[in-house]
């Protein structure tokens, strides 16, 4: 789980994406899933930052290079934290599942076209009247 400042992440989130392949990259890592889990309020601030973008990556990597990884997060100015745990009991459908911010993206989707059928349903009818005051 990787830690980034919310400004930062939506300004520039290619950036910070090719940030955190090219330090996996250089541990001979292989990244088996790369997604944005959520952004959060911080329980405190990280270098003045109370907002952060929470990046989920699931990767296959010698254990002898989570030091490496770990001092390269520490080094870079775009990621300010990173936890790294064992996933190694984790299943394809965990791995695979929604995250938060996903879950919030298809939920703000599916709200808009709901109000987007809305509306047009109320347009139909005053179509429909005009179209009758016209023919009579």
């Amino acid at each position: 789980m990787f830690l980034v400042d919310s400004a930062q992440a939506g300004s520039d989130w290619e950036g910070i994406i090719t940030t955190i392949e090219n330090i996996l990259q250089r541990a001979e890592a292989e990244i088996v899933s790369l997604k944005k889990w959520a952004d959060r309020r911080l329980a405190y601030e990280i270098d003045h930052k109370t907002k952060g973008t929470y990046i989920l990556c699931y990767f296959r990597a010698d254990g002898s290079s989570i030091r490496h990884i770990e001092r390269d997060v520490q080094l870079s100015e775009r990621l300010m934290r990173v936890l790294i745990l064992s996933a190694e009991k984790q299943t394809v459908e965990d791995i695979e599942k929604d995250t938060p911010a996903m879950l919030a993206e298809k939920r703000k989707a599916e709200a808009e076209e709901k109000a987007e059928a809305k509306q047009a349903g109320a347009d139909q009818p005053a179509e429909e009247a005009t179209a009758h005051d016209s023919r009579s």
